[in-house]
C-alpha cells in the first residue's frame, strides 16, 4: 500500500449527482428541479419564517409583556436557614460564607427574608434584607450589614 493507491472503503463513499450536464446524464431538461415556481428559478432562497405568503407566525401572535433591563435579582436566603447555620457554631455570615455553603454564586446578590426565628445574636452581610428580617436579627442582638 501507498499513496498512489489509497482509496475510501467501500460502501463510505457515494457518486456525486451531476446536474445540469444534459439531456444525456439523466438528469436533463429540469436538472431535478421540477417544472417552473420559484423553487426552480436560479436565486431563489427561501426567507426564513416565510410560509408562501400566508401571514407568517411571527407577524400572526401579538407581542406583549416587557422585561426590566434595570431589575436586580437576588438570592433568597431566609432566617431559618442561617439559624441552623448559626447552630453548627458561625455566627458571622458574609458573601463568602454564603458562596462556600453552596446558598449562591460568586456574582449573586443575596436577600435575607423573615421566614423562620433568630435566637443567637448573628452578624449577617447582604446586599438587602426585607424589614422582617431586620427586626428578627436585631431583636435577637445581631446586627444587619448591607454590603
Amino acid at each position: 500500500m501507498n499513496l498512489s493507491n489509497l482509496q475510501p472503503a467501500t460502501g463510505s463513499t457515494r457518486n456525486v449527482k451531476r446536474v445540469g450536464r444534459g439531456t444525456g446524464s439523466g438528469r436533463g431538461g429540469t436538472s431535478t428541479r421540477g417544472h417552473k415556481g420559484a423553487k426552480s428559478r436560479s436565486g431563489y432562497s427561501k426567507k426564513s419564517g416565510f410560509e408562501g405568503g400566508q401571514m407568517p407566525l411571527q407577524r400572526r401572535v401579538p407581542k406583549f409583556g416587557f422585561k426590566n433591563i434595570n431589575r436586580i435579582e437576588y438570592k433568597a436566603v431566609n432566617l431559618d436557614v442561617l439559624a441552623a447555620l448559626a447552630e453548627s457554631g458561625n455566627t458571622t455570615f458574609d458573601a463568602a460564607f454564603f458562596v462556600t455553603a453552596g446558598l449562591a454564586s460568586k456574582s449573586a446578590k443575596i436577600k435575607v427574608l423573615g421566614r423562620g426565628e433568630v435566637t443567637t445574636a448573628l452578624e449577617v452581610h447582604a446586599h438587602a434584607f426585607s424589614k422582617s428580617a431586620v427586626e428578627a436579627i436585631e431583636k435577637a442582638g445581631g446586627k444587619a450589614v448591607t454590603l
